[in-house]
């Protein structure tokens, strides 16, 4: 099964998919453990005290993201 990252509206990432494949690590490469998921909602405001899960703060803080996905060129 693929690992598949949705964004979701003026939210978090939605990981989901085969966790077990996924290596997730923080800014010093220490890696998370997410064994056992099936999903995991990451962080995309910034302003999560739980990084780099999502706990919510982005609907304290008015997050709004752009919608749009950039293309990529070149």
């Amino acid at each position: 099964m693929a690992i598949d990252i949705v964004t979701t509206k003026n939210g978090p990432y939605l990981v989901t998919g085969d966790l077990t494949a996924l290596e997730l690590r923080d800014g010093n490469g220490n890696l998370i453990d997410v064994a056992g998921k099936s999903r995991v909602f990451l962080c995309r405001c910034g302003a999560s005290v739980n990084k780099p899960f999502c706990d919510g703060q982005h609907s304290k803080i008015g997050f709004e993201a752009a919608e749009a996905a950039v293309g990529v060129t070149g």
